[in-house]
């Protein structure tokens, strides 16, 4: 076997092609669009590349034939956080052979090992936690639009190589139609009663605001866990820029207080159903037709949760019940949408809060992910991701 680093447009089409060949036969699988997975590499269109950097190789066998690949990467903005300095690895596709998996793996921990890294997290992203994060390790459904899929091997594959679990990320799922349990109902009393309080969807029409109320709240909410880094306002107005073409405005929600964004809660429809399982990783300008056509016909049947949060100062007060309550009844109105599930995606066992959130408004567990973490130094004590 021989590894060789990713350069040139060659090795690049050969990156995103190597992989659909691994899951001949699983009805589950969904090849992402080829770009999607690219523009993660690209610096004109990953802002992450101004702080940190990446590398990708492809691995051979003896005839020739790709049978792996893997990305390394590191992002300077988490060092002053973490203990020590830690990379990522992801991207990660391999046939069922151990000495081939551990090839892949050594050749990301020598590359990070060489820019001062101690230890590597995986398979994650070169980039925000909603894409690309976490190893499917049970609930083996068709993946959400940038969502992790890969074969139940993979699980052993990291874990023996010496991977240890890191924390699980979970995907809860619930049915549009169920009924509200009244314990939301009398969690939310409180924020509902209190007319400083407003829960609203966005105004598709003002996408500034939209981007610096998203801003505000991510920064609030998210920015201070570890791995996370704050978003800059000119990333928020890229990302809702980025996402305009398939925001359903009735379905991205956000909690005022007094006028100022203090929750959130955003989802958007499944892209994977209305466009991407029929195209076979390339987005042709029928299938942008073909996207306007399913979307006004209402083919998408899924509601995909990329992330829910209330700042501090609001939290305990029944605003994250109020919230779902106030959407919740425009998400049921079978005249204004025409979902049938949700799917509140990326809740890390670390954040009790929210897995309770997920369970009270109906959801029960339907995807488990695990990110894993390696340390270099093998003797060094190992712990988990703290609880929140």
């Amino acid at each position: 076997m021989k590894i060789l680093p990713v350069a040139g447009t060659e090795l690049d089409r050969l990156f995103v092609t190597m992989a659909p060949p691994l899951y001949h036969g699983d009805p589950n699988y969904l090849r992402p669009l080829d770009q999607d997975v690219l523009d993660v590499f690209n610096p004109l269109t990953n802002s992450y590349h101004e702080r940190g950097q990446c590398a990708r190789w492809l691995l051979h066998d003896d005839t020739d034939r790709v049978i792996g690949r893997i990305a390394a990467f590191y992002n300077f903005d988490t060092f002053d956080r973490d203990e020590f300095p830690i990379g990522g690895c992801g991207f990660f596709e391999c046939i069922d052979d151990q000495e081939a998996a551990n090839l892949l793996f050594d050749t990301a921990k020598a590359w990070l090992g060489e820019k001062g890294i101690q230890a590597m997290d995986g398979p994650i992203n070169f980039g925000n936690r909603e894409r690309w994060w976490g190893l499917l390790t049970d609930g083996f459904h068709p993946p959400c639009y940038c969502c992790n899929y890969n074969p139940p091997y993979y699980q052993r594959l990291f874990e023996q190589y010496g991977f240890q679990l890191y924390f699980k990320q979970f995907t809860y799922r619930r049915e549009i139609a169920a009924e509200i349990s009244n314990r939301v109902a009398e969690k939310a009393a409180y924020a509902l009663r209190d007319t400083d309080y407003t829960f609203r969807p966005i105004d598709h029409r003002q996408l500034e605001k939209v981007a610096e109320d998203f801003r505000t709240v991510y920064n609030g909410a998210w920015a201070r866990h570890e791995g996370v880094s704050p978003m800059s306002r000119d990333s928020a107005l890229k990302l809702m820029q980025t996402m305009k073409p398939i925001i359903d405005p009735k379905i991205i929600w956000f909690a005022y207080h007094q006028d100022q964004p203090v929750g959130f809660w955003v989802n958007i429809p499944d892209v994977n159903q209305l466009i991407v399982k029929y195209m076979n990783g390339r987005l042709a300008w029928w299938g942008k037709v073909l996207f306007l056509w399913n979307r006004w016909r209402k083919r998408c049947k899924t509601m995909f949760g990329i992330v829910f949060g209330v700042v501090p100062e609001h939290q305990r007060k029944g605003v994250e019940a109020a919230l779902a309550m106030a959407a919740a009844k425009v998400m049921r109105d079978r005249s204004q949408l025409r979902y049938e599930d949700l799917q509140m995606n990326w809740i890390g066992d670390f954040n009790p809060k929210m897995m309770n959130v997920a369970r009270y408004v109906g959801g029960t567990i339907y995807k488990t992910h695990h990110t894993y973490r390696y340390l270099f130094d093998r003797h060094k004590p190992f712990e988990r991701h703290p609880i929140l």
